[in-house]
């Protein structure tokens, strides 16, 4: 399996001292048959002198089974810390786009349950590999003490081995399926909690989620789990009824057929019943390595960026004077909307207010700008010179509609914030009584969405970057507030030198903004002289007309 071959390349002699270790383990168990097959069966009378050695072979069996499993074991869940930590990486350090392509749905699923599945595949691991090579050894020994009846009790145990394992297929078959259904669960759950207040006022769409997707979603997923577990205990119930049997074919060899004395009958049996447990535990486990390779491999569908240790950190670009965007193109990979071509030159210091309709490209264009989305075609150049993508990023903080806050304030290149300008920043955003920040981390988060945006402004204030992208923050602010920073805390920032790009539908405001750009139907077009002073009138009619555009354009184009 490729999981293995992976902790093998990874751990290679963690792993083959773990394999010496479980031989060691198999070698002292057939010794100790042995030892009380010749000590103990054979012998005519036993004296208390073989107890010493029987004790102390039993206390060094223990031991020795004890270290190879628990090697194995802290092996696995070592292997399973690295992958979870180079999967967060690589999360972190794949693009947007492709984020957004795969979903947070199955974002959490593979967090969730693959990690979950792979952790008690090596749980189970140790009583695998001590089943496999308990069986080999025990065959050796069973081979050399008669080969004629080891032939047939081969034969009767490679009859277990492939019922067991034509079980155990259909086990991997339905795995699969459950965790394609678990996927779909996952959107259930996420629509669930995220559309609860919207499905508490329509019961109709709460119903309709309930019974046409969950209820579905959930019976597929209890079908195959159904399906998984019946073909699991009818492996374990053919294996320990087999065994069962091949005790009975060993005495019938043994008695009937004179194959051997009673004597070795009975050793068979020792070991048999001896490698019952082992290959039971072998055959039960062996399921949950399957189910870990079919989470491995989900894991690799992702398609993830390849891991990388460690985070660059590129410098700031200095004292640029221009941003150009130059024949820049975007098209989403469903080949529907697109955006371009876009020029357009920011210049250090501006404050710029971007509006139009919903849909017409907006958020999109905030994307290209931050660097968050890559253009098909066309280049993004600081005082015309190119930039790599990581120092271009560098210049922005931005706050986004579907903004994530995170409680931890953080200054420039990652150092501690300037105390002075938080302090100053909490008065300008009147959170000084609702915040408490101790060591840098805002204890309390429980606010309203409006004061929560004004936590996302503080944190980007503090990170002292010469851009700042707000996307429709004002849209959750009462008048009052709303007022002040449009009038107040944009002015302000542009006195510090920062250039403030806003979008907005506010037009009561956009007089005070340096250049009015507008999109309409993924093409950008800046509003100057009577256009810009109709757009002041009544902004509210020409999205609306915008919007309209929109609409037909999408619809002759489809």
């Amino acid at each position: 399996m490729e999981l293995l071959r992976l902790v093998y390349r990874q751990y290679r002699w963690p792993f083959l001292t773990v394999i010496l270790l479980s031989l060691a383990s198999a070698a002292l168990g057939i010794g100790l048959i042995a030892f009380i097959n010749r000590q103990l069966i054979e012998a005519v009378s036993p004296t208390l002198q073989v107890l010493p050695g029987f004790i102390g072979l039993l206390i060094l069996l223990m031991a020795v089974t004890l270290a190879s499993q628990l090697a194995l074991t802290v092996l696995g869940h070592h292997f399973v810390c690295r992958l979870r930590g180079q999967l967060i990486k690589r999360i972190l350090d794949t693009g947007l786009e492709r984020l957004r392509q795969i979903g947070p749905a199955q974002l959490q699923a593979s967090l969730a349950s693959d990690i979950r599945t792979i952790t008690m595949a090596f749980v189970r691991l140790p009583e695998l590999v001590q089943g496999i090579i308990l069986t080999f050894g025990c065959a050796a020994y069973l081979a050399w003490l008669s080969p004629r009846m080891m032939l047939v009790t081969a034969l009767w145990v490679a009859l277990t081995i492939w019922g067991g394992y034509w079980l155990v297929s259909r086990v991997y078959r339905h795995f699969s399926r459950v965790r394609e259904e678990e996927n779909r669960l996952h959107e259930d759950y996420q629509r669930v909690i995220d559309g609860c207040k919207e499905l508490s006022l329509n019961r109709d769409r709460a119903r309709q989620l309930y019974e046409q997707d969950f209820q579905r979603h959930a019976d597929d997923y209890r079908h195959h789990i159904i399906r998984a577990d019946t073909y699991h205990l009818s492996a374990i119930n053919w294996s320990n009824i087999m065994m069962l049997g091949a005790i009975g074919a060993v005495f019938f060899m043994a008695n009937s057929l004179g194959w051997a004395d009673n004597a070795v009958a009975a050793t068979y049996s020792l070991i048999l019943l001896f490698l019952r447990t082992p290959l039971l535990q072998a055959v039960g486990a062996f399921p949950t390595l399957v189910s870990a390779q079919v989470a491995f491999d989900k894991l690799r569908q992702l398609r993830l960026v390849d891991y990388q240790a460690g985070f660059s950190s590129a410098p700031a670009p200095g004292q640029w004077q221009t941003l150009t965007l130059r024949d820049v193109c975007f098209r989403y990979d469903d080949g529907g909307f697109e955006v371009g071509p876009i020029n357009l030159t920011l210049r250090r210091g501006e404050l710029v207010f971007l509006i139009g309709g919903n849909g017409s490209g907006k958020s999109t264009l905030a994307m290209l700008l931050t660097g968050l989305y890559t253009p098909v075609s066309g280049e993004l150049t600081l005082d015309d010179r190119p930039v790599p993508l990581e120092q271009y990023q560098t210049l922005f903080s931005a706050v986004f509609t579907d903004f994530h806050l995170f409680d931890r304030l953080m200054g420039p290149q990652g150092g501690a914030p300037d105390a002075s300008l938080v302090s100053d920043w909490l008065d300008r955003l009147n959170m000084r009584q609702k915040l408490h920040i101790t060591e840098q981390r805002i204890l309390n988060l429980s606010l309203s969405q409006g004061q929560r945006k004004r936590v996302a402004l503080l944190l980007a204030v503090a990170e002292q970057r010469d851009i700042l992208l707000l996307d429709e923050w004002a849209a959750d602010q009462d008048p009052q507030f709303r007022r002040v920073f449009y009038q107040v805390l944009l002015p302000q920032l542009r006195a510090k030198g920062k250039t403030v790009i806003a979008i907005s539908h506010d037009d009561h405001y956009f007089e005070q903004a340096d250049r009015l750009l507008e999109m309409r139907a993924g093409a950008l077009v800046e509003l100057v002289g009577d256009a810009r002073r109709e757009a002041s009138r009544d902004a509210v009619a020409r999205i609306s007309l915008a919007e309209v555009n929109a609409a037909e354009n999408r619809s002759l184009i489809q």
